[in-house]
Formats: C-alpha cells, structure tokens, sequence
C-alpha cells in the first residue's frame, strides 16, 4: 500500500489518497475491457492523467465483469476528440465525448471541479472531481497500465464494509441531486450493501424532493433498472423505500397488494441485463397490470390494439418510453398469448403521424373483460 501526497497551502505536504496495488486490490485485469484499457494508454501518452473510474471499478474489485467502462481523464473534450477521431462531444451544460468501437461506446469525461458544488459542471483537478461524486464505492479510480486503484475518500474499506456511503455531506447530496436517493437505493440492492441508518432516515423525509425530477430523467432511470440484472431486487427495495412511487405510481400503488406485487417481481426477476429482443425488458414493466384487464384467449384476434396499447402506455406513466419500443412490447405481450392483432388495427397505430403526436391525449377506453 502506497499513498499520494499533494501540497497544501503551507507548503506542508498532505495524504491525499491511498493506491493499492494488484495484490491488494484484486482486480482481474482480464476481466477489464481491451479498448477502455487502450482508451487509458493513449490519454495518458498524450501526456493526460486518465483513469477507468465508477461503477466498473467497484464490479471488477467485487469480482464481476463490468458492462460499461466509464473512464476519466485531466484532457478537454476537444483534446480527447482530437485524439480519437472515432468519437464525437456530446451535451449542452457539461460536455463529455462518446468514443466508438464499432457498435460499443465509452464514455471520457473531463475532470470536474466544485466550482459550483457537487453538481458542478466546470473542470477541475482530480482532488476536486472525486469529491462530488456521489458515493465512495463509485469514487475509485483505476489506472490499467500501473495496474493500481487510487481510492481519495475510503472507498476500498466502505466496499470490504458491505456500505453504500455517500461523500457529499447528508445536508445537500439529496437536494443537489434528488436523483441520487434512487442511486443510492439501486446501488443497494445491486450489491447487497447495507444502506447507513443516516442515510435511510434522509431518504424517507426527502423522498418527496423526487416529485419535481422531469419524466426524462426518471425514464432514463427506469431503463437503467429494468436492463440490469437485479431489476426485481432493485424495484423491490425502491418500493420499500417508498421511492418507486414516484418512478411507477401505477405499478407501486398495485404492489399493495401481495399477490400482484409477488407476480410483477417475478417477472422482473426474469429479466438478465441482456440485449433481447426490442421491448422486452420494458414490458415487463405492464404486463402483470394487462393480464389483470382481460382473459386473454389463445387463437383469438383482437381489434382494439389502440386502447390496450394506451392502457399500457397510461400504466407506466411518468415514463415516456419511444412509441416504436412500446408499440413492440405490446404486441409480443399479445402474441405471447396466442393472440393475433387484426391488421386495420395494427396500421392505425402504426400510422400515426407526428402531427398525431402532439395532440393532447385522450383518456384511453377500457379494455373489455373478455377477449
């Protein structure tokens, strides 16, 4: 175990944070991506410090393979395009730059510094970025080619704890962000970490704070959940929580009742975080409520495919799913019973027109008991 130091304002040289080597880390650098490793090089032979950081460092010190690969680096994202001329900048307030390997993307963010608090959006140093991430455990920061995990606020201890601790102070992690209480929930319960008492008694009397988070953003969070592999732990515990309410009112009030919440875990159960066909995962999140709608008859047809597709649509209400994905969940769900859709029903849904689109909507009619 090796530490780095920085100077202070005294001159006095100051630990700043602790590096683990292989031995101690236990990282198996097979498992680590070959391009997000070859990312690294390149930034850091252009003369950038740059590291993989986040959730693919904890997986990978937790033994498992990462999906994505996040990394970190002291380049602008007009140095980092420059170098990678296979990737484009992307965002308004606070720039990143998508790099592309084939149909893969990484992600390379510029360090951020606290400028304007934890949810700053100016560059900084790498002292000032680690300090407003949200929680220790996402906050570590590998280095591929020295084979080393740079950890500036103990998050190797709170990781060998089993604790989902955050680094912002409990006064503003919340309100900065209240997003960050679904995060923090669904870290939880991916990892089968321990949330702080502190920290489940903030969430509880701030959970309301959620109420003015916009649909994109909680849709953004929903897809998260329900293409991971834990999406029935995750909703479960959010529900307990009293947080999946305001991700899936519909569904969360419904829960109430044991045996409908006991049918709509098991089918997020069966999802396993792998590209599927389109729209699997997101029927899961309404076809539990449609079974509930009708008796649905094997080598029957259907022509009301427009008012069971708003029904489902209304049901997973504040999220705003694209129409082709929903239209496509839909139909398997139907087709997964045996049951055919009458084409003239089928084109006027998916004859809609943009203009369609904008029109306010109508309350969709009830589906009819029996099919």
């Amino acid at each position: 175990m090796r530490y780095r130091y920085s100077a202070a304002k005294d001159g006095k040289l100051v630990k700043k944070a602790i590096i683990y080597t292989s031995d101690e880390h236990g990282i198996n650098f097979a498992d680590v991506d070959a391009e997000a490793v070859n990312i690294v090089k390149r930034l850091k032979a252009s003369g950038f410090d740059s590291y993989i950081v986040g959730g693919a460092v904890r997986d990978l010190i937790l033994g498992k393979k990462p999906k994505d690969f996040d990394i970190v680096s002291a380049a602008s994202p007009a140095k980092i395009k420059k170098i990678f001329r296979n990737s484009r900048i992307i965002g308004r307030r606070f720039r990143l730059v998508h790099v592309y390997f084939g149909q893969r993307i990484f992600e390379v963010a510029t360090f951020r510094s606290l400028k304007d608090g934890s949810t700053s959006n100016t560059f900084g140093t790498i002292d000032e970025d680690v300090n407003r991430r949200d929680f220790t455990m996402n906050a570590l920061f590998y280095d591929p080619g020295q084979q080393i995990v740079v950890d500036y606020v103990d998050g190797m201890k709170d990781i060998k704890k089993k604790l989902v601790k955050p680094i912002i102070p409990l006064t503003e992690i919340f309100t900065d962000d209240p997003v960050r209480m679904i995060r923090a929930v669904k870290y939880a319960a991916m990892t089968g970490f321990s949330l702080p008492l502190n920290v489940k008694m903030k969430i509880t009397s701030q959970s309301n704070l959620l109420s003015s988070i916009s649909p994109s953003r909680l849709t953004e969070e929903i897809f998260k959940i329900i293409n991971s592999n834990k999406a029935a732990e995750i909703a479960d515990l959010l529900d307990k929580m009293g947080l999946y309410s305001y991700l899936q009112p519909n569904a969360s009030k419904l829960m109430k009742d044991s045996g409908f919440r006991k049918s709509y875990l098991k089918t997020m159960s069966k999802l396993n975080g792998k590209e599927n066909y389109k729209g699997q995962a997101l029927g899961a999140l309404f076809s539990d409520y449609l079974e509930t709608l009708c008796e649905w008859k094997s080598g029957t047809s259907i022509d009301n495919f427009r008012d069971i597709y708003k029904n489902a649509r209304t049901f997973v209400l504040p999220m705003n799913p694209p129409r082709f994905d929903m239209e496509h969940a839909v139909k398997k769900f139907i087709t997964n019973h045996g049951v055919s859709i009458k084409r003239p029903a089928l084109a006027a849904v998916e004859g809609k027109t943009t203009a369609n689109k904008n029109r306010r909507r109508r309350k969709p009619k009830p589906i009819a008991p029996v099919i």
